[in-house]
């Protein structure tokens, strides 16, 4: 990447300084860049809290001109980002699937409008959403929950994963009652009774089920269409600052590849800017983490998009018509990657990727479907382990030794969304031994696999071998 960037810095990057014109919105001053992000959306770090910290944009603004600032401005939603974008206010922002379609909609795509121009975290199945209700709940699958309410930001991811998967589950539109609310709102709401699920967006599931205040009891990968966060820029802005906007998409690749080189560090940056615990953060921006993060926008995510357009509109979030190949973008980000974009954009792999030995199995570690690993307590890195059984003999070992574990992580059997092995529940299968995210997944197996039997964490790490 840091090769591609330093060929291609003949195409502004290193342009003469700008003129004393207003670069930044409307309120800003004369030489003032404003990103609008969500720190605690850790699918957008490589364009905001990770990028924030490591200064890469400031670090490209200064080949620009040495006099340009930035201004971050930190949101909980993609909402309040979108409507100070709308009001010249934000030049560049970072936000969910849906709130960017909302933008494109409520933005436009002409000059004045604004265009998504790169992608920062993605999941290929839609795991990066989930539901969870109260860690005492009776509730086992979303059919349960009809009747009941949950907390969820409408026009957000999570709402609409929440809103797919009720019409997928055959259950009246109208089954559940969606109460609005930011996520923080929202968890409240849980702890206190006042709502029977909370339907959000990364990191809230994890972070809510790591506190043993919620269980998964909706793991958005079933939909199985790809969920993605992105970032948008105005028009205007692009067109009048075009290197700006390139240096802004050339820092992106720089905090992309330190997440991907340095993931345990980038997930501690993350954890310390925010108040999010580590184990969490990493737990989707890790190795094989539920986020693959690369910048460039690929098919499937554009179809994607394609599909949530009618979706928004028939639930009322979506009220102006949007020119989808408008507002889709990619021709600033190809000016920064050059040859390297198309080879990117046509793989899904994720980057980090766990490798290694399984030093309790004795066995390679790189099969992403079965890979996990254990983060003992005093230890700077997570070791790899195979695959279930193994990660269990690796807890088991490290108890037996009288360290503790952290925080273990394995991908569910059906879904293949990674989770923590402690908080799922388990099966035995013959000789294996199965995680699962959700009940709904357990169950699902169980059915296509007679004989199997339930067991609990501590029951599956007496079972180990």
């Amino acid at each position: 990447m840091k090769k591609t960037l330093g060929a291609v810095a003949a195409l502004g990057l290193l342009a003469p300084g700008l003129s004393a014109c207003a670069v930044g919105g409307a309120e800003a001053s004369g030489e003032t860049i404003v990103i609008g992000y969500q720190s605690k959306t850790i699918n957008t770090v490589t364009a905001g809290t990770l990028l924030r910290e490591r200064g890469y944009f400031e670090e490209r603004l200064r080949k620009i001109d040495p006099d340009l600032r930035v201004e971050w401005q930190d949101y909980d939603t993609g909402a309040p980002i979108t409507a100070q974008m709308v009001a010249g206010k934000i030049d560049i922002g970072s936000m969910g699937d849906y709130p960017l379609l909302i933008n494109g909609s409520r933005a436009g795509t002409g000059e004045d409008g604004t265009s998504m121009v790169a992608v920062t975290g993605y999941n290929p199945h839609g795991a990066l959403n989930g539901v969870v209700v109260g860690a005492d709940s009776k509730v086992r699958t979303l059919e349960d929950l009809a009747g009941g309410e949950v907390s969820a930001s409408v026009g957000s991811a999570g709402h609409g994963t929440l809103v797919q998967a009720i019409e997928q589950a055959g259950l009246a539109p109208d089954a559940i009652k969606v109460e609005n609310q930011d996520p923080a709102v929202g968890a409240s709401s849980l702890q206190g009774g006042s709502v029977d699920a909370v339907s959000q967006f990364v990191a809230w599931p994890g972070l809510l089920a790591f506190r043993d205040d919620a269980r998964l009891v909706y793991d958005g990968g079933r939909l199985d269409l790809p969920t993605l966060h992105g970032t948008v820029v105005r028009n205007q802005f692009e067109s009048e600052h075009p290197e700006v906007v390139q240096a802004f998409l050339a820092a992106q690749a720089d905090a992309t590849d330190y997440l991907h080189q340095h993931p345990v560090e980038a997930a501690e940056l993350v954890a310390e800017a925010t108040g999010l615990p580590v184990e969490v953060v990493y737990l989707y921006n890790g190795r094989n983490g539920i986020s693959t993060f690369d910048t460039t926008i690929k098919d499937s995510q554009v179809a994607a998009l394609e599909h949530d357009v009618p979706f928004l509109r028939q639930i009322g979030v979506l009220e102006e018509p949007l020119d989808l190949a408008a507002f889709v973008d990619d021709g600033p980000l190809r000016k920064v990657l050059g040859k390297e974009y198309d080879a990117r954009a046509a793989t899904t792999a994720n980057a980090a990727a766990i490798t290694g030995t399984d030093a309790v199995c004795g066995t390679p570690v790189g099969d992403a479907s079965v890979a996990g690993e254990v983060w003992v307590q005093g230890e700077d890195e997570p070791r790899p382990v195979a695959d279930p059984a193994c990660l269990l003999r690796n807890v088991a070992a490290v108890r037996a030794e009288g360290g503790t574990v952290r925080a273990s992580y394995v991908p569910d059997a059906v879904t293949g969304t990674r989770w923590f092995a402690d908080r799922m529940t388990w099966l035995s299968d013959g000789e294996k031994l199965l995680p699962f995210a959700t009940v709904e997944s357990r169950d699902e197996y169980a059915k296509a696999h007679p004989g199997t039997k339930q067991l609990t964490f501590d029951q599956a790490l007496g079972a180990v071998r």
